[in-house]
């Protein structure tokens, strides 16, 4: 199986803790070979307390943007149920008659008509993106924009309009909260803390901000921001989504254009880049997160066999005893034979058990290729 067959992201384990368009990123990482873990750092609820709701309509009443999108029918249609309910309806709906008015989709084009107003334009394919593409091919700079959130901020659509040079003023019918099961998120969490995944994707600064805080909650904050610091790339939509993390002095990994497509596809450029490429018996190995490519064929490899496999490949060719990977094996207690049983599915697993060499009574170590010893004798 080679590259072309098996996708850029094969034996790489992606986290995902997006809510909203969750299945769109989880669809395009997997499409390119990915494992993705998804742990919904949010959940959408409508406001509880109206006053933002409130201050941003007056204000867009009181001074009228260049251009309003509507991005959910159920917003647009509670944002002027709520606007009627103060005495603003009338008021709201004049404006909206005078703005460029986009409608993302048919179903908000529909909400729009409903409430006697006519879009200026909507796209078929109900892609935000396309939205976008069509106001920056316009010009937004110096533009006044009015976005309707729904909740979750979108991903990068703020930043590359703010980027363009416009003003924008959100609409926000609904508000992020906290999951109510928190049992996804708290695997995300895990498989962070154990570097089982390879890197983990922000899509906004909430999400970023609801995953520290239940990390606070289990007081594991601070392994948290190890994790993201040294062992696991953090990769964000665009510059405000990776805000807190900066904070905390995490490197963050960002595309140049603030989008979903863009944010994969830097992530099939990194994480290759990350991985171990080891000349090993006449081979060409690299290892991944949980899989290794033999000359360009994926090769699955159980947990116990990457730790191994890990741990060998930081010293290539060095004599590795097994007590010392006895250690690297998760929960494998004090019997060395542990190693045996573990080593033995490792060398099945990469179908060339070559590529590991038993050295008696001390251990084991890669089969690095003479003309490579130069190379990794003094790492």
């Amino acid at each position: 199986m080679d590259e072309q067959e098996h996708g850029p992201l094969a034996g790489f384990t992606v986290g995902v803790t997006a809510a909203r368009r969750a299945d769109e990123l989880i669809a395009l990482l997997r499409r390119r070979g990915a494992a993705v873990v998804h742990g919904p750092a949010l959940r959408i609820v409508p406001l509880a307390d109206d006053t933002e709701l409130l201050a941003a309509t007056k204000e867009i009443i009181a001074r009228a943007p260049d251009v309003v999108v509507a991005t959910t029918a159920i917003g647009f249609r509670g944002w002027v149920e709520a606007a009627d309910g103060w005495g603003h309806g009338e008021g709201l709906l004049a404006v909206l008659r005078e703005v460029e008015l986009l409608a993302r989709g048919p179903k908000v084009k529909g909400a729009v008509r409903a409430a006697g107003l006519t879009e200026s334009w909507s796209p078929s394919s109900e892609s935000m993106a396309e939205v976008l593409d069509r106001l920056l091919a316009e010009g937004v700079a110096g533009k006044r924009i009015a976005l309707q959130l729904h909740g979750e901020p979108l991903p990068g659509f703020v930043e590359a309009i703010t980027a363009g040079g416009a003003e924008v003023v959100v609409v926000p019918v609904y508000r992020w909260m906290p999951p109510e099961d928190t049992g996804p998120l708290d695997r995300l969490l895990d498989a962070t803390l154990a570097r089982t995944l390879d890197a983990v994707t922000f899509t906004s600064a909430p999400a970023a901000v609801s995953l520290f805080s239940r990390a606070e909650e289990r007081g594991v904050r601070e392994e948290l921001v190890a994790a993201l610091r040294h062992d696991v790339l953090a990769v964000c939509v665009g510059p405000v989504t990776a805000l807190p993390l900066q904070a905390e002095g995490i490197d963050t990994y960002q595309p140049e254009r603030f989008r979903l497509g863009p944010l994969v596809q830097l992530l099939c450029t990194e994480l290759p880049a990350r991985s171990r490429v080891l000349p090993l018996a006449g081979h060409r190995v690299e290892v991944r997160g949980h899989a290794v490519l033999v000359d360009g064929r994926l090769r699955p490899v159980p947990p116990a066999g990457m730790a191994l496999l890990g741990l060998l490949a930081r010293r290539p060719g060095w004599v590795v005893s097994r007590a010392d990977l006895l250690r690297a094996l998760p929960g494998a207690g004090r019997d060395e034979h542990a190693v045996e049983t573990a080593m033995a599915r490792l060398r099945t697993a990469l179908g060339t058990p070559k590529l590991i060499q038993t050295v008696v009574k001390r251990g084991y170590r890669l089969a690095l290729d003479p003309a490579a010893d130069d190379k990794y004798d003094t790492l």
